[in-house]
């Protein structure tokens, strides 16, 4: 069946607390999305955000993001009140999200909620059935005791895992771990509310799944013999990618390499564990980098640039066979862009996982590979953008000339109509079976919406809508758009 759907992240949505949250605003965009006639609501990591304050860079792959907690709800069930809330300066421009703020008073507040909480069965429930949830708390505890540094900072006894050691810590930490389980309590518990009430409106949640972690994370320091690492867990091998269009020395990602024998050796048990959590949390996974299955880029952990790297041979179809053979109700689409070679193609086509096609590639000179709507094959997710591209008016205000009437020509696009409605228009028309478009291009917003910039900091991840951006009229458009190409 054909069907589309809105690219729009939780913390990205308007609201009184600084961030986007799964509070009424969530609700109220999940009506929005009814409205418009789409089947599915694209997200971006729900992990706790990390360097860079990216949700692609987390301490967990298992935990929610706090900051997207719905304190309306707190104070609804007295474990805050709205004058602790209202005390704090959330930010000073609302289209934008100041994670400064956040980190200094959402953890305060939700510790002033975890003292005045009760542990009740329904709590007692979540902690049994998440064993993850243990080395979490410990390993966040242990990170706030020990001042913010890497977990290889912490005391040897520490970063070797020493029982007696871990042992000594669980209790005099006790109170501090107890915080960041109710946390995630509470977060879990509000997003599979939200999450219920997008399915009763017809609505699929697609979610990601960054194919890397980052050294600094519970995961890694939980199951270091799965990555690179040496007796030290310092690690040996980086993940990364080569010189691109986005980059010209490549982009070096800073995160630790597989060690895939070992996984292999282990049935990919991590991996189906993973995937696992992430499909009950999402009905649809988007694997990251997909093509680094196939083959990934390694850079020596010492290299002063990612171009110092080399493509080394993943562990293809066997891995995605086991995974398949242990989840078989997992839906995924493959991120497949970037380098796409013959091989990484046939991995995504032995799968029958859809790959994805960016509208914005099509005309651009400088990539490699062949995006044009014709091309597409029915199995593919067609997007008008991802949140690594530049929205599509930023896209046709900075385009060389000849890239930007290349679209004009192929698209049919004219002034009368807008030229991000025909580009969107582009999008909905093509053969594949899901198109998705990112909210900041139905709102025909520029640069100023652009979610992030592959390789730079400080200035991503903080993109709000409006309030009011969700109108009628606006349902209305891309309602009719929708029924226009047969997607509702």
């Amino acid at each position: 069946m054909r069907k589309s759907g809105i690219l729009m992240h939780i913390s990205s949505l308007p609201g009184p607390y600084g961030i986007g949250s799964m509070g009424k605003c969530a609700y109220d965009f999940a009506d929005f999305l009814c409205k418009a006639g789409q089947s599915y609501w694209q997200i971006l990591p729900l992990s706790p955000t990390g360097y860079g304050d990216s949700p692609y860079q987390s301490f967990s792959i298992f935990a929610g993001n706090p900051y997207l907690i719905d304190l309306d709800a707190l104070i609804e069930s007295g474990l805050l009140n709205q004058e602790e809330v209202d005390a704090v300066k959330w930010f000073d421009d609302e289209k934008s999200v100041d994670y400064g703020c956040l980190y200094e008073n959402r953890g305060r507040l939700l510790m002033l909620a975890y003292q005045r909480y009760t542990p009740d069965e329904s709590f007692d429930s979540f902690v049994k059935d998440n064993p993850w949830l243990e080395n979490y708390s410990l390993f966040m505890a242990l990170k706030e005791y020990f001042g913010g540094v890497p977990w290889q900072n912490w005391p040897e006894e520490l970063v070797l895992r020493d029982e007696a050691a871990m042992n000594e810590f669980r209790e005099k930490l006790s109170r501090e771990c107890g915080y960041h389980s109710f946390v995630q309590y509470i977060f879990y518990s509000q997003w599979q509310k939200l999450r219920a009430y997008a399915n009763s409106k017809g609505l699929s949640i697609i979610g990601d799944v960054p194919i890397y972690v980052p050294l600094d994370c519970a995961d890694v320091w939980a199951s270091p013999r799965l990555f690179q690492l040496d007796e030290h867990c310092r690690p040996t091998g980086l993940a990364g990618c080569p010189p691109d269009s986005f980059c010209a020395d490549g982009q070096f990602w800073g995160n630790p390499l597989y060690n895939w024998d070992i996984m292999k050796e282990e049935g990919y048990a991590w991996w189906i564990e993973r995937l696992d959590a992430a499909q009950r949390m999402y009905d649809i996974v988007r694997f990251d980098h997909f093509r680094g299955f196939e083959s990934y880029w390694a850079i020596p952990a010492d290299a002063a640039t990612a171009a110092e790297g080399k493509w080394v041979i993943g562990p293809g179809m066997d891995f995605i066979s086991a995974v398949q053979k242990g989840l078989p109700g997992l839906d995924c689409i493959a991120e497949d862009l970037g380098y796409v070679t013959p091989e990484v193609r046939q991995l995504q086509e032995d799968s029958g996982y859809p790959g994805m096609k960016v509208l914005e590639f099509a005309f651009d000179s400088h990539e490699e590979g062949n995006y044009l709507p014709y091309t597409y094959p029915v199995n593919s997710v067609c997007y008008s953008g991802t949140h690594d591209n530049l929205t599509l008016k930023q896209w046709m205000d900075e385009a060389i000339p000849a890239d930007r009437q290349h679209a004009i020509d192929y698209l049919g696009l004219n002034e009368g109509e807008g030229y991000i409605k025909g580009l969107i228009r582009g999008c909905m028309a093509s053969v594949s079976r899901m198109c998705i478009i990112q909210m900041q291009d139905y709102l025909e917003l520029g640069a100023e919406g652009r979610m992030n910039s592959p390789g730079t900091l400080g200035t991503n991840w903080t993109w709000r809508a409006e309030a009011g951006f969700d109108s009628d009229e606006l349902a209305a458009y891309i309602r009719t758009l929708t029924e226009r190409y047969g997607r509702i």
